[in-house]
């Protein structure tokens, strides 16, 4: 009886020190290209975000619009063939303005993430 007790205490100490690698797995944004409220002198050819892990290609999305809601990415958001933390969609002419980012993904682990952000293209 006394050997069971000492396999818990032992299996408890090795998941508390595996939960702070567990918590820190989540998948969330590392860089964002272009960068969060930058002022572009020329439009980007595409929206790129790179995140801490692996994110899930199926459910993983970036919607690109202008000032007035209209989208202007080219509808071809998708995981990166290559690395699976960076999400990419292509952009179409931009003319001056305000312009909102909208990413939503599933990580590899099962958690959802999203979030906005803006740039500005400067005449």
């Amino acid at each position: 009886m006394l050997r069971a007790g000492a396999v818990l205490r032992v299996l408890a100490l090795l998941g508390f020190w595996a939960w702070p690698s567990l918590v820190g797995a989540h998948s969330l944004p590392e860089r964002f290209m272009p960068q969060r409220d930058a002022t572009l002198t020329t439009a980007p050819p595409e929206v790129r975000i790179l995140f801490g892990g692996e994110i899930e290609r199926a459910f993983s999305t970036i919607e690109v619009t202008d000032s007035a809601g209209h989208r202007v990415d080219k509808g071809n958001a998708r995981v990166d063939e290559k690395n699976r933390q960076l999400l990419r969609v292509g952009l179409g002419p931009l003319s001056p303005g305000v312009y909102r980012v909208l990413w939503r993904i599933l990580a590899v682990d099962g958690h959802r993430n999203e979030g906005t952000y803006v740039f500005r293209v400067k005449p």
